[in-house]
């Protein structure tokens, strides 16, 4: 008996040591760990109060001045993942992912990384004293100031420092757009747009993530990854006024309508898709229908080819990099263009379809446009290409 006693006081024993040990580990909470928690659940109310459009209980919780720059966006969601805290004393920093969906138009959520500031009360608890973008990450439009939107038949407008009349002029190129895409594309798709118009060029880069001078000439650009699956965040259309103020109303059309393209053939645009063949297919469906010719529509090429420089291959990706001249970069997108208007022209409308999806299809960037080429075209990379270039000399020559 006193032996099994021994036993059992020495059982206790380690029991003990077992349970230290385990405390000392990680068992027990840190002050780090209580702080995450905490700061979680502060953020779980935020959110809350702002799906319920509550501003009481989004001051409750903190900072509550921007809620008059989000309030018009119609949310289905919104939640924040804190992923660390850094405290100091009664402060601390966050950060956090933000998930939000835009209602009626996001199938999965937007997620963007945000820093937030916070302080203890007098009561201990934690409250949001700032929230901002991480660093190196974008914007976004209710970070620019109030934003108003509008609606169209097909798209939804938000814009930062702009009349309503002005957003509805962006609507209705939009709703022009969507089905001008539909008609040479399919119904395939969502058959509606997001267009974000920040109040400048600057605007637009903080969107972006990038800086100003990257955009300074592109009058928009569309978000999204390439081959994304059909749930998804909605692209967005972002427009940079100051290059868009200079267009005419037809450049302005071809505009929302070649990014609207990109929207509806994300799914279908991959790795393997080079940039003269998703440029060119957004500018043949920009284009097609308008009348214009292609010395009107290519003026850069043109010039090139009368002088007698036609380019020698299609263009690569790299040419179409944002750094280099504007005249170059006019060129790529031109010969993109002029190289799809002539699958559509000598193949037909559906075998210009068919080859864009063939090409995203294929594996991989090596052999996608020779496969395309052979399977749908019935034509190899040198033949095409040399038949492009003849084809350049005819129109533009």
């Amino acid at each position: 008996m006193a032996g099994r006693r021994q036993a059992s006081r020495h059982g206790v024993v380690v029991l003990c040591l077992l349970l230290a040990s385990l405390v000392a580990c990680g068992g027990r909470p840190t002050a780090a760990d209580s702080a995450k928690t905490a700061v979680q659940l502060v953020l779980d109310r935020r959110a809350a109060a702002v799906l319920d459009r509550d501003r009481a209980a989004i001051a409750r919780t903190g900072a509550a001045d921007w809620w008059s720059d989000l309030s018009a966006v119609p949310l289905a969601s919104w939640s924040y993942k804190v992923t660390a805290v850094h405290r100091s004393g009664s402060t601390a920093t966050a950060d956090a992912e933000l998930r939000y969906r835009v209602q009626g138009y996001d199938s999965a959520p937007v997620t963007v990384a945000r820093t937030l500031n916070l302080s203890l009360d007098a009561s201990d608890h934690w409250y949001v004293v700032r929230e901002r973008p991480a660093r190196k990450a974008p914007q976004q439009l209710w970070d620019q100031g109030r934003v108003t939107v509008v609606r169209g038949t097909h798209s939804m407008v938000l814009g930062v420092g702009h009349s309503g009349e002005k957003l509805h002029s962006f609507a209705d190129l939009a709703d022009r757009a969507v089905p001008a895409v539909s008609d040479a594309w399919g119904t395939d798709w969502s058959r509606h747009v997001v267009v974000l118009v920040p109040e400048s060029l600057d605007g637009m880069a903080g969107l972006l993530g990038s800086p100003a001078s990257s955009y300074r000439g592109i009058a928009a650009v569309t978000t999204g990854e390439t081959g994304a699956p059909a749930q998804a965040p909605a692209d967005r259309i972002i427009v940079n006024p100051d290059a868009y103020a200079l267009l005419g109303l037809l450049g302005r059309q071809v505009v929302l309508t070649h990014e609207t393209t990109h929207v509806a053939t994300r799914t279908a645009t991959t790795a393997a898709t080079p940039l003269w063949l998703s440029e060119g297919y957004a500018d043949w469906v920009g284009y097609r229908n308008t009348g214009r010719t292609p010395a009107e529509a290519a003026p850069e090429l043109a010039e090139a080819v009368s002088a007698r420089r036609v380019p020698r291959a299609l263009p690569s990706d790299a040419d179409f990099g944002f750094s280099g001249s504007a005249t170059g970069l006019a060129r790529s997108y031109e010969g993109g263009w002029m190289a799809c208007r002539m699958i559509a022209d000598r193949w037909g409308e559906a075998k210009l379809d068919a080859f864009y999806r063939a090409v995203g299809e294929h594996e991989k960037r090596s052999g996608a446009v020779e496969t395309a080429l052979a399977k749908i075209l019935d034509t190899d990379l040198p033949a095409f290409t040399a038949e492009w270039r003849q084809y350049l000399r005819d129109e533009l020559g």
